[in-house]
């Protein structure tokens, strides 16, 4: 089904993810992040306007897509809607192609002769023997893809004006008692809005593992590496005895990935294309250097920190401290290499956001991608205290939170997993 626009309430899968990211879930349980994580439509229930017939006329906050390939570094994407539009719209361009030549007579068509105007010049059959007028019209081909839906929730905390006083002996360890509370009460939070990036997360991944067969790039790097050396090995030996070896080959993997990504391709990405007049347009994505980000499992490469992460995180490269993020674990402390999850995906056939196929993975590596492939939408944080309840003496303070999870799938990534 398609993003809801209304309000949904995700303290339950923020309490589940969060159940699992602290251990206290035991077991690695499906999550399904479906309609709490926006993958981008292209249908829209408010009109179009009537030039290209493909950006909606609502008025909203505007991502533009189009950059140059010598942007500077933006070091994070973490979008400001506000409380006055939870939807959000994002327009790239599809790529034209060249025209033929009207300065010159060519092999195709004799564009300077006595007599000849600015236009086709047919000949008796109607053919054009010369290419259009300097007035052929050779608009832009926007896409708009749009991102919407609020997932909420609260937070409590109850203040008694007198009750526990008697605890404890004077005002002064009264007040050191509030403030450790005052402390683990906004680290509730903190996890709280750790949970709900962690379910943007889990959804990408599933999502790309849903995807791979349409663009999504992933790489089951155990069988890469036994197609490259003619080898057998499964995952288990390439984690221990060919652990040395295996490292090597994906700090070599990667690496040609990031320069890859670089390159404006079809590749690597989710297309879009547009046919208009019998000439195809598609979506082209490159993602430069300074916008590529990557997360990985740390405890896989933590002895080999030494010598991997400086190969891949170094000024010719990466910058370890602003595009990096290590996991210790993805979902569950307790299965700390494995995910489960039924994702939200993109269906362009329908201009669409639908239930993906329910993903579970053993043995996830990390992934590297588009600074915009992966974006959190801040639209309200707020606090508010009541009076003071006149019989029982206490006050609530209630925390509200409203945030907006953005996974855009026609942006670059290559995810990373072992399978035997």
């Amino acid at each position: 089904m398609a993003r809801t626009l209304t309000p949904r309430d995700a303290h339950a899968l923020v309490n589940l993810i969060n159940a699992e990211l602290t251990g206290r879930d035991p077991n690695l349980t499906q999550v399904t992040t479906d309609n709490f994580v926006s993958v981008g439509e292209t249908i829209m229930q408010n009109a179009y306007e009537n030039v290209y017939n493909a950006i909606s006329m609502v008025m909203l906050r505007t991502l533009i897509a189009a950059r140059p390939v010598d942007e500077d570094l933006v070091i994070m994407n973490a979008l400001d809607t506000g409380v006055y539009s939870s939807r959000l719209r994002k327009i790239s361009y599809l790529t034209k192609a060249a025209k033929p030549s009207g300065s010159f007579n060519t092999q195709l068509f004799t564009n300077l002769a006595s007599g000849f105007t600015a236009g086709e010049n047919p000949d008796s059959n109607g053919v054009p023997q010369s290419t259009k007028s300097q007035w052929e019209q050779c608009p832009v081909v926007p896409i708009e893809l749009n991102f919407g839906g609020s997932s909420v929730w609260d937070h409590g905390i109850t203040w008694y004006k007198d009750q526990a006083k008697n605890a404890f002996q004077d005002e002064s360890s009264f007040l050191q008692f509030w403030a450790g509370a005052l402390t683990e009460n906004a680290n509730d939070i903190k996890r709280e809005k750790s949970a709900y990036r962690r379910a943007i997360l889990l959804n990408f991944i599933a999502g790309m593992y849903d995807l791979r067969n349409v663009g999504c790039t992933v790489r089951n790097l155990t069988a890469d590496f036994n197609a490259k050396y003619g080898t057998s090995y499964t995952t288990a030996q390439l984690k221990t005895t060919y652990r040395k070896e295996f490292l090597a080959f994906f700090v070599e993997t990667f690496k040609l990935d990031s320069l890859r990504l670089q390159k404006s391709s079809v590749n690597f990405h989710v297309g879009y294309s547009k046919t208009i007049n019998g000439e195809e347009h598609v979506l082209l994505r490159h993602t430069p250097r300074d916008r590529q980000r990557v997360i990985l499992y740390e405890p896989m490469f933590v002895e080999a920190k030494a010598n991997v992460l400086p190969e891949i995180f170094n000024p010719e490269y990466l910058d370890l401290n602003t595009q990096y993020e290590g996991m210790l674990w993805w979902q569950n402390e307790n299965d700390p290499e494995a995910i489960s999850v039924v994702p939200s995906i993109p269906d362009f056939g329908l201009g669409t956001q639908i239930t993906g196929n329910a993903v579970a993975l053993d043995h996830v590596v990390g992934l590297i991608y588009d600074v915009d492939a992966m974006m959190t939408n801040f639209q309200l944080d707020d606090a508010n205290t009541t009076q003071l309840e006149a019989r029982k003496r206490f006050r609530n303070t209630w925390y509200t939170m409203a945030r907006g999870g953005l996974n855009d799938f026609t942006e670059k990534a290559v995810l990373y997993i072992m399978e035997d």
